[in-house]
């Protein structure tokens, strides 16, 4: 009688879900053991999400920092499905598929990251940009160019939440407009970049005061128009004139999530057991934006990338040494430090005793994320265009 292959099915594609499934394909499976992998994502492309921030400044293009899945799988015996899930019963472990079929899994990974909410005022869904994946890149792109070819003397962009994608967005946006851009960074607490070391924080400070942008702490967005924003600060409210309005403000768990009877915090985030196991649910796993982790100390984890990025390797191994009898290792977070895009050729860099900020940070930050690409041939590709490119470039002057 033959053993019947295990299944596990990975939902979402990005730091914790692709990741995840690599490295699943890479351990040491008997040949009788080896287990059929399955990645679902509603998109084709896998998105290095730090580095959305260079396709709007021409620094890189999409194929380096948004590779197609079945180019990064090839070999590795990981089957995808492009498709959005629209149902999972977590009882019999079955997730359904929109427009696909029905999937049994033996081990479930739930990773399907989070979305921007775009309901919190009046107007955002309508007339504000979110900048979350590649579709948010191509329409607000889409967007400057029609603003930069027309006659207008000035283009106002108001940016709406200081934190990293705010600030970044900000640096990366006034070095791409210029002289015709004026910027408003809108920020509902008393500084920009709160949860960020002061040395970041700082660098951050000079780099939006340099380019000239204009900084609104303390205020609250009250409604927004097709060319206006409503602000209020301390009881005072004002309208104001603008052309762009883009929203980095929050992240919400995708809805097919917050159906499951799981625990479940406030923000709607999974709880899980160190091991990264859903809590009373050990067969099922989540990791990334949508799982309220705390790890072996206890410590809550933030919901980042380079989070995910580790978390992947303990749901691998996890899910593992699940199916081979084997120990399970609770989650181990190691913060490796923090870097921001502050502009074209610019960023600040703090972590393992260093501090860097200007070109030097920008190059290490360059270096960092080629480290961090999901396959060697990805990361060969990238690192050769990004040393001829220059070259070329030079050339053809």
């Amino acid at each position: 009688m033959t053993q019947q292959t295990e299944r596990i099915c990975i939902l979402g594609g990005g730091f914790g879900g692709l990741y995840t499934a690599l490295r699943l394909s890479q351990l040491p499976w008997e040949s009788t053991q080896k287990p059929e992998i399955i990645l679902v994502d509603q998109s084709d492309r896998f998105l290095f999400s730090p580095l959305l921030y260079e396709l709007l400044t021409g620094e890189l293009q999409t194929w380096e920092i948004a590779p197609p899945f079945e180019e990064l799988l090839q070999g590795t015996g990981v089957r995808f499905y492009q498709a959005t899930v629209s149902g999972i019963d977590i009882d019999q472990r079955r997730v359904q598929l929109q427009d696909g079929p029905e999937i049994i899994c033996d081990r479930l990974v739930l990773a399907l990251g989070g979305e921007t909410p775009l309901d919190l005022v009046p107007g955002a869904a309508n007339y504000a940009y979110p900048f979350r994946n590649i579709t948010d890149a191509y329409r607000l792109e889409e967007r400057l160019r029609v603003l930069e070819e027309s006659t207008a003397d000035k283009i106002r962009v108001a940016i709406v939440g200081a934190g990293y994608s705010g600030v970044e967005l900000a640096c990366k946006l006034a070095d791409r407009i210029g002289e015709k851009g004026r910027f408003r960074l809108i920020e509902i607490s008393d500084q920009i970049l709160r949860t960020s070391p002061e040395f970041n924080r700082q660098a951050a400070q000079k780099a939006l005061e340099t380019r000239g942008v204009f900084i609104d702490l303390e205020t609250k967005v009250e409604s927004i128009t097709q060319d206006a924003i409503t602000l209020e600060y301390k009881n005072q409210v004002d309208t104001i004139p603008v052309d762009l309005v883009i929203w980095t403000v929050g992240t919400r768990v995708a809805p097919v999530i917050k159906t499951l009877p799981f625990k479940q915090n406030q923000r709607g985030q999974i709880s899980t057991t160190p091991n990264l196991q859903v809590v009373d649910y050990p067969e099922i796993f989540a990791l990334g934006d949508l799982a309220d982790c705390r790890d072996a100390e206890g410590q809550q984890v933030p919901a980042t990338a380079q989070v995910a990025f580790q978390q992947a390797d303990y749901a691998a191994w996890n899910i593992w040494a699940s199916l081979t009898n084997r120990p399970l290792l609770p989650f181990r977070y190691q913060p490796l430090g923090e870097m921001v895009s502050l502009g074209i050729d610019n960023a600040t860099l703090t972590g393992l005793g260093v501090k860097l900020d200007g070109t030097l940070a920008y190059v290490a930050r360059r270096l960092a994320y080629l480290y961090r690409l999901p396959t060697l041939e990805h990361k060969l590709k990238v690192g050769f265009n990004w040393l001829v490119r220059p070259i070329i470039e030079t050339l053809s002057q």
